[in-house]
């Protein structure tokens, strides 16, 4: 498939089919359509391997797109002494700024002291987070004092405020980030495909040669070979590990630790500002974010194990309490459940150390890992989104050093735009802290207002021409593709999701998906309420 820069591929799943079916071999398999597998793709396809990338469910269905929408160094990762991982978030996440600048933006934080020796102790460490930065910097460090920290976080509780400290890192859109990443791989020659999923490893001679694949609409099995394979399930991983273990007759240890992060999004009346709140220490040792984010304020994180290893996860209701509770040390008119408008959880794919005790994820570290198995099986797990990029160059890497591919070209993903990237000035970017529209679309919003629809506004700044644009060109099959990953109204307003279900159902009914589940969209949606924890 090709066409010019400026023109969006076709993603039409028949096609997308019959190019799986009519493949002799590839290079490389990945299994896995999250932040880590399609950074594989487009690093693999850019160096002009024949890549194929499937995933079960839909792109970013899992944890990459249940972040707290930060591209950060990580000052709390920095406070631990892993000064390693921050530089090189602190590099990625430079290099993220420009190669997706339609989904990735500069954002000022502020942390609020109530103690006098607070802000000369955070000052001192975010001035070297600043060092680390080095040429990679967004801005500088600053002091604030009273007034102009009230200014800057209006709803800030007043009582005993010393002043501030404001420092820069990034916030993004992960699910469009992961699309932008799926239809990058496929500008370059690959062939993605969601609602696809691995269900065997194809072993010879104890080696691992391809897959067996299952389309989750159809039904229809395929069979494809690859020189290598990769298994970047995310908290996932430990399945596919155990299949291929079980047919060479060898044990095999899980290596994720997974950890539960919930986030609660409310009105930004609560913080009407463009600055996001940081609270570096909880009341049990936590970090705690306020983050605008198109439209509306979103409230987290935490970080508590879990062992199963569900789709969609809820929240515990202690968590939700823990966030309400936290936020009320700190915002003037703090929000109650009743006025949460979505919640959700991501799984974070924490990698075990020997030794681990899985009850204190909080500590274990960020950072990834690479296992090459006997059988050629290259897992990859671990690691964050800001650092996707430099994540996927190293599991190229083993690739490379196990014998797996065949000689390439060398690593061009650190200066390669992802689709949709644009020339414009910062100013004149729609602000991802604005209320949902333009943002993330960048050089394809001509493309989008081109379509049928583009003046029928469906809602929420959702127009028909955005729903067909997603199934055009956005591999979208189900509503649920579209309001929680194509648009993000279902981590924004649940309720308000529901209301758009069948409308959105209607025109993708339209565009030739037949199975657009708007009554299983509806479910959902009422499990993002913050009365559905678990």
């Amino acid at each position: 498939m090709s066409s010019s820069p400026s023109t969006p591929l076709a993603t039409e799943r028949a096609a997308l089919l019959g190019a799986l079916a009519g493949a002799e071999a590839f290079d490389i398999a990945i299994v896995g359509g999250g932040a880590t597998g399609l950074g594989v793709a487009v690093d693999a396809a850019s160096r002009g391997l024949k890549v194929v990338l499937v995933e079960s469910h839909d792109f970013a269905k899992g944890t990459s797109s249940r972040a707290t929408k930060l591209v950060h160094g990580g000052v709390r990762y920095l406070a631990q002494g892993n000064v390693g991982l921050v530089r090189e978030a602190l590099h990625e996440r430079t290099t993220l700024l420009h190669n997706a600048p339609h989904l990735a933006q500069p954002l000022a934080f502020v942390m609020p002291c109530y103690a006098l020796w607070e802000g000369p102790f955070y000052g001192a460490g975010l001035k070297a987070y600043d060092l680390l930065a080095g040429d990679a910097g967004l801005g500088s460090t600053r002091f604030l004092s009273r007034a102009r920290t009230l200014a800057a976080l209006p709803n800030i509780r007043d009582q005993g405020l010393k002043g501030g400290v404001l420092y820069w890192d990034g916030q993004f859109d992960d699910a469009r980030l992961a699309l932008a990443l799926a239809r990058t791989a496929a500008r370059h020659g690959a062939l993605v495909l969601n609602y696809c999923a691995a269900t065997g490893l194809v072993h010879e001679n104890g080696r691992v040669v391809g897959l067996t694949l299952e389309d989750r609409e159809s039904g229809a099995v395929h069979q494809i070979r690859a020189g290598c394979v990769v298994n970047a399930t995310g908290v996932w991983v430990d399945a596919l590990r155990a299949q291929d273990a079980q047919a060479l007759h060898r044990p095999v240890t899980p290596i994720v630790a997974p950890s539960q992060g919930v986030h609660a999004v409310v009105d930004r009346a609560f913080m009407p500002t463009d600055h996001a709140l940081l609270v570096p220490k909880t009341a049990d040792g936590r970090v705690l974010f306020a983050v605008p984010w198109l439209g509306k304020l979103i409230l987290g994180t935490t970080d508590t194990p879990r062992q199963d290893l569900p789709r969609e996860p809820r929240p515990f209701a202690e968590e939700l309490d823990f966030i309400l509770r936290e936020s009320a040390r700190y915002l003037a008119r703090p929000p109650r459940r009743e006025d949460i408008l979505s919640c959700w959880v991501g799984l974070r794919p924490l990698v075990k150390p020997s030794g681990d005790d899985a009850g204190a994820t909080k500590k274990i570290s960020r950072e990834h890992t690479v296992q090459v198995s006997r059988s050629g099986l290259v897992t990859v797990t671990g690691g964050k989104w800001t650092t996707y990029r430099a994540m996927a160059e190293d599991v190229l890497q083993h690739c490379h050093d196990a014998g797996l591919l065949p000689a390439s070209q060398p690593c061009r993903t650190q200066r390669l735009r992802l689709v949709g990237a644009d020339d414009r000035l910062p100013q004149d970017r729609p602000s991802l802290g604005a209320a949902q529209g333009s943002q993330g679309y960048g050089s394809d919003w001509p493309a989008v207002t081109a379509l049928p629809g583009s003046e029928r506004m469906l809602g929420a700044g959702v127009s028909e021409a955005i729903v067909r644009f997603a199934a055009r060109h956005e591999y979208a099959r189900t509503v649920e593709d579209v309001l929680a990953r194509r648009v993000r109204l279902l981590f924004l307003d649940a309720r308000k999701a529901a209301e758009l279900a069948e409308p959105v159902a209607a025109i993708l009914r339209d565009e030739g998906c037949q199975a657009p589940d708007a009554p299983g969209f509806l479910a959902l949606a009422r499990s993002y309420l913050p009365d559905a924890t678990a």
